[in-house]
């Protein structure tokens, strides 16, 4: 079994990882909020069809986004991770970068408007840059661990 040395700028790796949870929590905040402001109760995930006020599509583009993020973080995560064990620096700033779009993501998606275009307004859609980078940066490790680079 190949072992390996951390880079010290690995702790940058780890904080970037560790945004993804604090955003988690602000996805929650946001989506209660909207649920608040739109009278939908708990079990409810989405507000019913029949209600079509702008209170109940924010909370319904607010929930979405934040099921998206959890979609998109368990695979952002651990590439974030790998990827770091060779580009710590780079896979940081890209982490960090990640957390970031995602917020406007979700600042943007939780506006409402336009069938839930308002994702992409703010910046939201270049979260798939740094993940595809990440999921590129992490194969390649792993490449090159099996070819020996």
């Amino acid at each position: 079994m190949p072992s390996f040395d951390l880079p010290a700028e690995y702790g940058y790796v780890i904080l970037a990882a560790a945004s993804t949870f604090f955003l988690n929590t602000a996805h929650s905040v946001n989506t209660g909020i909207y649920r608040k402001a739109a009278n939908v109760d708990y079990p409810a995930a989405y507000a019913p069809e029949s209600n079509k006020s702008p209170e109940a599509q924010r909370f319904n583009c607010a929930q979405r986004a934040h099921a998206n993020y959890i979609e998109n973080q368990v695979s952002f995560v651990p590439a974030l991770l790998i990827a770091g064990t060779k580009f710590p620096l780079t896979s940081a700033v890209m982490g960090l970068c990640w957390s970031v779009s995602r917020y406007t993501y979700m600042v943007g998606y939780s506006s409402g408007g336009e069938g839930g275009k308002g994702r992409y307004k703010m910046g939201g859609l270049y979260f798939w840059l740094f993940q595809f980078g990440l999921m590129g940066m992490a194969a390649y490790n792993g490449v090159s661990m099996v070819m020996g680079w």
